[in-house]
Formats: structure tokens, sequence, C-alpha cells
């Protein structure tokens, strides 16, 4: 009687007070096509395509300036000019030098006629002859020299006016009035003037460690702290081979493309640089997080385990898969797309079934698959808690000196 009672005892704590398991609950998915890159990231500066230094080739005091930062100029137009009175004394000088040379070079030739005439006629020697005519030579050169004395004062004038030499926009402005310039042994910088700041470029600083998938050509997005919710795009012109070291890190110099009809960007600004060294925009996409997913003890209770060994159709079917996409046209500077063996897990009705596949880009969210799924696998991605509906990885515990998300709290230590 006593076993009887003790059996029913044991049957209704068993029934009344275990606890019921709970099914196991499997994260899936399904292959998409969509879009996947892989990029590097920089910053840079932006500066206009082509500047134009403007400065003098004479010595002066600046008496007049017609320009100013921001200015608009158009080719030819006067945007300064220096104080002319004595380049302009110069002139006068050498213009009655030059009256004074032709008078002396009229006379010494009315001279020199008489003097053939005498001598052909033996009324002077050969000696006085050959006097009037070295002097009537000297006069002709005297008059030569001064001309070209003349025409190097008047070009020294013309340089006092100082004109724009490309159509743009003043960028700086080294002078004011009154300012003497000198330009004995170089000559002193008066203006800076962008030619066409509706195109810009970018100047990145690129890492040796990532210059190695930069190419010509490929795109680039870049954003600027002024317009945050703004993103430019351009293209990779050229990578100067002269590098940049600081602080032992090496970087090279990349040349960005960047348009700027809009005028939003400005000169010095710094961009933030995202290049994209390989695209696809129709690849054949799963998570990431489908890669390290690995079937454990809990779920043999409820799925068949298949792993590759004993599914010889995964071979077959990924030589057979009909979504092969590494033939097609890529976005890439080179053809070349490195390519990762990888297996995933499938789920099929109440079969865990092992795949193995062919990866190549990845973003560290989504991989791409070049060989071995389609669109209708369903691909086991993690596992979740039956209760709470969530990833089971997302139950586990937190340390409690960890940083906290804004709005979070922190994590009690348990008692020990």
């Amino acid at each position: 009687m006593l076993i009887v009672f003790l059996a029913a005892g044991a049957a209704f704590w068993y029934f009344r007070f275990r606890e019921t398991e709970k099914p196991v609950v499997l994260q899936t998915e399904m292959p998409q096509y969509g879009y996947i890159a892989k990029s590097v990231t920089a910053t840079g500066t932006l500066e206009p395509v082509d500047t134009v230094t403007v400065g003098t080739q004479v010595s002066g005091t600046l008496k007049y300036i017609y320009a100013d930062f921001n200015s608009k100029v158009k080719k030819g137009q006067l945007i300064a000019q220096l104080d002319q009175s004595l380049l302009q004394a110069l002139v006068d000088q050498y213009k009655a030098n030059l009256e004074v040379a032709k008078s002396d070079l009229t006379y010494q030739k009315s001279n020199y006629d008489r003097q053939n005439l005498l001598f052909q006629t033996g009324a002077i020697s050969k000696a006085d002859y050959e006097t009037a005519t070295n002097t009537y030579n000297t006069a002709k050169a005297n008059v030569s020299s001064v001309q070209a004395q003349l025409d190097a004062a008047n070009k020294n004038l013309s340089y006092s006016s100082i004109y724009s030499p490309v159509d743009g926009v003043v960028m700086t402005r080294n002078v004011g009035i009154g300012q003497t310039v000198a330009a004995s042994f170089s000559t002193p910088t008066l203006f800076v003037i962008a030619k066409d700041i509706t195109k810009m470029q970018v100047q990145g600083a690129i890492d040796q460690a990532d210059i190695g998938n930069v190419k010509s050509g490929q795109r680039v997005t870049f954003m600027v702290d002024a317009y945050p919710d703004d993103v430019f795009t351009g293209n990779v012109q050229d990578i100067r081979l002269e590098p940049s070291v600081s602080a032992n890190v090496v970087t090279y110099t990349t040349i960005i493309s960047a348009p700027n009809d809009n005028l939003k960007l400005k000169p010095g600004m710094t961009a933030n640089i995202t290049v994209y060294t390989k695209e696809d925009t129709n690849a054949l996409l799963i998570s990431a997080k489908a890669l390290k997913f690995k079937p454990d003890a809990s779920l043999a209770k409820q799925f068949k385990i298949i792993p590759i060994s004993t599914d010889s159709s995964a071979q077959h079917h990924a030589r057979q898969n009909p979504n092969d996409t590494s033939s097609k046209k890529r976005n890439d500077s080179t053809d070349v797309v490195k390519k990762t063996k990888a297996t995933v897990w499938i789920k099929r009705e109440d079969s865990l079934i092992q795949k193995k596949i062919i990866a190549g880009l990845n973003d560290d969210t989504n991989v791409e698959v070049l060989y071995g799924l389609t669109t209708e696998d369903e691909i086991v991605i993690g596992i979740e808690s039956a209760a709470s509906g969530k990833p089971a990885a997302a139950n586990a515990q937190r340390s409690p000196f960890m940083p906290q998300r804004a709005g979070s709290k922190p994590a009690t230590p348990k008692k020990q």
C-alpha cells in the first residue's frame, strides 16, 4: 500500500511540478538579392582643382586694389596697380634720350655724306673718311640702344598694372593699399585665384594598409561637417606616389573629384571619405551570422542533423546553382574577387542540412554567395529563446562594469 502511495505521489509531482522542456526556436532567413560593397575610409581636405598665384615683376608701392576676397574676376581684368610715377619718369627720360640720339644720328649721317663725297673727289684723306663713317655707325647703334631701354621702361610700366590671368574667384589677397612690394629676388604673391570653384577636389590621406585596394575610377562618397545630412559623390582620379609620414603612420595623397555645382563645398573643408573598392548591386546575400552558426546537442532532440559528409547533393547543387553571379560584370577596379569557402546550415522541415558555399564580398553584416545557395533555401542564422522570442545571444549576461547604452539600466551584480 505504501508503495502505491509513493508511486502516485511521484507521478503527481512529475506531471504537476516539473518544468516543461521548452522547444528550440531557430532564427532563419531566405537569401535575397541586394547591394554589397567593400570600402576604405579616410579623411581629406577640399581644394580647388586649379589655382593661379598672381604676383608682380616690378617693385613699387600699391596705389590701387580693385579686387578683394571672394571677388569674381575675368581674364584681363585690372585687379591692382602700383604707383607709376617713378616708372613713368624713367620712360620719359628714355624718350628724351632717344630724341637726342636720333638728332645726333641725323647730323652724323649728313656729315658722313659730305665726307664721302669729298673722299670720292680726293679732297680728304682716307683717315678722315673712316672717322666720319665710324661716327655715323656709332650714332645708329646709340639710337638702337636707347630705343631698347625705352621699350624695357615701357614694359616695366605696364607691369605696374596687374591683371587677372584667368576667369575665377579671388581666394586670397595678401597685400593692401600703400604696401611696398619688392621683386628683387622672387615674385611676391599678391592674389591667389581659383579658376573654377564649381569643380573641386578632395586630397585624401589613405593609409598604406588600404592603398593597395584603391584604384583610379572607383566611386567615392564623402561628407563634410557643414552639411551633415548631405552625401557628396566623386571618383578617384589619381594616387600620388609621394608618401606622407606623421607619427610613424604612412599615408598617400589620393585625389578625388568633387563636383560643386551648387557651391556648397568650400576650400579647406575637412571631408570624411569612403572609397568603394569593390561593389555589387545585384548580389545574392545572406547574413554574416549564418557562417558562424553551428548546431549544438539541444537541436539534435528536435531536428535531424545532416552534415556535409552524408549530404551528397550539396556539392552537386553548388555546381548546378542557377544563381551563379561570379561571371557577371562588377563595378570593381578589377574583375578578380577573393572567393572563400564556407558552410551554412539549411532548415528543411525537421532536418538541418550543412552545405558548402563559395562566398565573395563580406562587409561583416552580409556575405555575398557566389555558389551553393538559391533564394528558396531557408538559412539558419541563430537560436531564439521560446519564452522571450529574442536571440539567445541577447540573453547573455553583461558585465556590470561595461559601458551601458543611453537609456538602459546597468546590470546588478549577483551576490555570491
